[in-house]
């Protein structure tokens, strides 16, 4: 077939002016929509880096095949094969679906995008808010199947079907891969130009990468890349303004720049620099720079960088690692809920940070895309069919802009947006090895972000927002085997600058009250001294484990991988009932000791759930303790009474004939019989206090938990165990919601806003509620 030549627009830019934007492809102005500013970017693209024409493209065909209850259905572009097929109406080739840019790309979307694809014939269907990009060949026989692939084909391919074809077996496993491959590549010509170690120079992949990312989130243009180019452009120009002769080299003076907008992060030290030539430097950026970090999607990169940490950490960092079986089923029985606070006080590399995020995420996502539905529901009803164009247009404007206020909802920058307050409010974790901590924010970023509450430092100790009272969950796998000595100090180091007591002051409750005053109290006494369980053991798991039952609020959750020998060894038994006087077991889940092999540990772990006690609860719990208490001492009062007298005459009677040697025996005797007796009252009380304070542990054992001794993927029984568990734990009411979800209002002033869910409005306002399920 013989392809129309058109002329190209190489140059197309985006012109906006106030709330306005110019939409070539309708010759005029349109208001400046989030989703508006998507397509014109996106036709901008399809433009300048495919050589689409403008003449060859329609934006918002109206659809024919839309479903009722939807409104207007209308494809944001389509690309026909040539200027003349657009003219006619003929087969497409492309259709694109935008969204706003901080509005995920859905499964729904997809279902519209390729519905819209197969309307009008097309061979691919694309799906952007600029953040993600995906592609799709058209499946005609499959409708419930999508095929996704690497990339869009050119104008030029077009003109190829080997191109074509080409383009098609490329998957979205391959680009993971790809990516994953790619960073491994540069990792490798890190260690053979600078002769680094895999951990050092693993550092180095980390600097550049956050280098991009500082880079590539600055840009305002989309598909602004930091490239070998644009490199050499920057360094070119930093010459007017440092000179020739510059301090540093000008890739050292971008890190430094990068140290410097990660400063409040305490991810580099002030004197750390990049410890490889700027050969090699290039050489990365330039392996790197087909991929933005700011819009590659989070599944790609999130993964792929899983993989690179996977493969490059084997062995010596094993341990911060948790497999993704256990960190998806801990999430899952825990079940976080958006509005609580989540922590892990030893992250390693992020992974349960970086679930919980997801997890939270995706709740808000389906809340939101359902209040959408519900919209369209208020909306677009029957009598809706009956309008005019002009009046059908009035009210499409009205969804749109509602549409628009939810899509706020999902924007990180807005700093009143629920997903912003996931983000930036809600998620914690500190590790006391720096390049965990690094690579845990880099392992956020990569995964969509919340990073801002991670930080380099000992988890025993406060930081940040991360003290006492705190949290509602918390989900860890602390350090085992490990010792806290005695020597190990709480230094004044440890306090922070007054600056940070001031900014953290304004951001939370009791800050300086409670988080620092207890470091203040604590200076030059060891940091045993700061936990009970201190006076009785060192180990780093024990020492966790009361560490995080304190960050807990009352009724907060907790899970937390340990060594089956805190649940069983017989020596730890005090701490064990010092826990239970503190927090109820709400699930024990025993695992194979294979999951862990492949990161290097030895001991059989298990899977502790608990939930701290409520205000009442531990109210309830020292009552009964006070009570059996004097019960059980009343029990035994005359029988210790009557030792000690018959102890006192029988030592009268023995100083009075000077025998030392009889009244030693004696006291030892009295001492050991008396110690009997007072350990049978404690025993006593214990059993009486477990009596009254009675209640069913759930426990598991589980023999295969999807990853075998060397790593492979094997079978998950652990899936459908938290299926069941969940229905257990509701029916059982484990623990209670506190947080009410949210709902949406449009009052008589139109303008779409959140409440609580239930929350009264005011007396003199009149508002529609649109409810949705809240995904809890």
């Amino acid at each position: 077939m013989q392809t129309q030549q058109l002329s190209i627009n190489t140059d197309l830019e985006v012109k906006i002016e106030g709330n306005k934007i110019y939409a070539p492809l309708k010759s005029k102005w349109l208001t400046a929509t989030p989703e508006e500013q998507v397509r014109q970017n996106y036709i901008a693209i399809l433009v300048n880096q495919y050589g689409f024409a403008l003449q060859q493209m329609d934006q918002e065909v109206k659809v024919s095949n839309s479903q009722r209850g939807q409104g207007k259905a209308r494809a944001d572009v389509v690309i026909y094969r040539s200027e003349e097929d657009r003219k006619n109406k003929k087969k497409a080739i492309v259709v694109v679906e935008c969204k706003a840019q901080n509005v995920n790309v859905r499964q729904e979307d997809y279902f519209q995008g390729y519905n819209y694809a197969r309307w009008a014939h097309a061979d691919f269907f694309v799906t952007t808010n600029e953040k993600e990009t995906k592609f799709f060949k058209v499946v005609e026989e499959h409708t419930e199947r999508f095929d996704e692939i690497v990339e869009l084909p050119t104008a030029k391919d077009f003109s190829s079907d080997k191109k074509i074809q080409e383009l098609l077996t490329k998957t979205k496993e391959f680009t993971r891969d790809e990516f994953s491959k790619l960073l491994i590549k540069c990792h490798n010509i890190i260690r053979n130009n600078d002769k680094l170690s895999p951990e050092a120079a693993f550092d180095e992949i980390s600097k550049i990468l956050f280098m991009k990312i500082r880079y590539e989130r600055q840009q305002s243009v989309s598909q602004a890349k930091f490239s070998e180019k644009r490199f050499v452009e920057l360094k070119n120009a930093d010459l007017d303004i440092r000179g020739k002769n510059p301090a540093i080299p000008f890739y050292q003076y971008l890190f430094e720049q990068t140290k410097t907008a990660f400063a409040d992060d305490d991810l580099f030290d002030p004197n750390d620099s990049l410890r490889i030539r700027e050969n090699s430097f290039l050489q990365i950026v330039r392996e790197l720079e087909k991929y933005n970090l700011s819009d590659t999607s989070d599944d790609i990169k999130g993964i792929a960088f899983e993989e690179f940490l996977g493969r490059t950490f084997r062995g010596e960092l094993g341990q911060f690692f948790t497999p993704r079986t256990i960190v998806d089923y801990m999430a899952d029985v825990l079940d976080p809920q958006e509005g609580e606070i989540i922590c892990d006080p030893c992250c390693g590399s992020g992974g349960f940070l970086i679930k919980a995020f997801e997890y939270v995420r995706d709740k808000i996502e389906r809340h939101v895309q359902a209040v959408k539905e519900e919209i369209k529901k208020e909306f677009y009803t029957d009598e809706y069919d009956k309008l005019s164009d002009k009046e059908q247009a009035v009210i499409d404007q009205q969804v749109q802009k509602h549409f628009d206020a939810l899509n706020e909802e999902l924007n990180l920058n807005n700093t009143n947006g629920r997903l912003r307050r996931l983000s930036y409010d809600c998620i914690f974790g500190t590790d006391a090895n720096p390049r965990m901590a690094r690579t845990a924010k880099m392992n956020m970023i990569m995964h969509g972000d919340g990073h801002g509450g991670v930080h380099h430092h000992d988890g025993l100790l406060n930081v940040n927002g991360i003290f006492d009272g705190r949290f509602d969950v918390i989900l860890t796998n602390p350090p085992f085997g490990a010792r806290v000595e005695k020597s190990l100090h709480v230094t004044a180091n440890d306090l922070p600058s007054v600056a940070k007591i001031d900014l953290y002051n304004k951001r939370y409750d009791n800050y300086e009250e409670v988080a620092v005053n207890q470091l203040r109290d604590h200076i030059d006494k060891p940091i045993l001294d700061l936990f009970t369980v201190g006076q009785y053991s060192g180990l780093t798991e024990v020492l966790f484990m009361e560490r995080c039952i304190n960050l807990l609020k009352p009724g907060g959750r907790m899970g937390v991988v340990l060594p089956e020998g805190v649940l069983n060894n017989s020596a730890l038994q005090r701490i064990r009932e010092l826990f239970e006087s503190r927090a109820k077991l709400i699930n024990i889940t025993s695992i194979p000791q294979d999951v862990f092999i492949a990161s290097g540990a030895t001991v059989k772990p298990s899977l502790v759930f608990l939930r701290k006690f409520t205000d009442d609860e531990a109210a309830k719990y020292s009552n009964i303790v006070a009570e059996e208490t004097s019960r059980v001492n009343d029990i035994y009062a005359t029988q210790l009474a009557d030792l000690d007298k018959e102890y006192a005459a029988k030592r009268a009677d023995l100083k009075l004939i000077k025998d030392k040697a009889g009244v030693k025996t004696l006291d030892k005797e009295h001492h050991d019989t008396r110690r009997v007796i007072e350990d049978q009252v404690i025993e006593e009380v214990k059993q009486a206090v477990k009596t009254r304070f009675n209640y069913p542990i759930p426990m598991v054992e589980v023999e295969k938990a999807g990853i075998s001794s060397t790593g492979a993927k094997i079978e998950n029984e652990l899936e459908d165990v938290a299926k069941e568990y969940r229905t257990y734990r509701l029916a059982n009411k484990l623990w209670d919601n506190k947080y009410q979800g949210v709902e949406y209002v449009i009052p008589d002033s139109g303008e779409l806003s959140r409440i609580l869910m239930g929350e009264e409005l005011p007396v003199y306002q009149t508002a529609r509620r649109i409810s949705a399920e809240n995904f809890i």
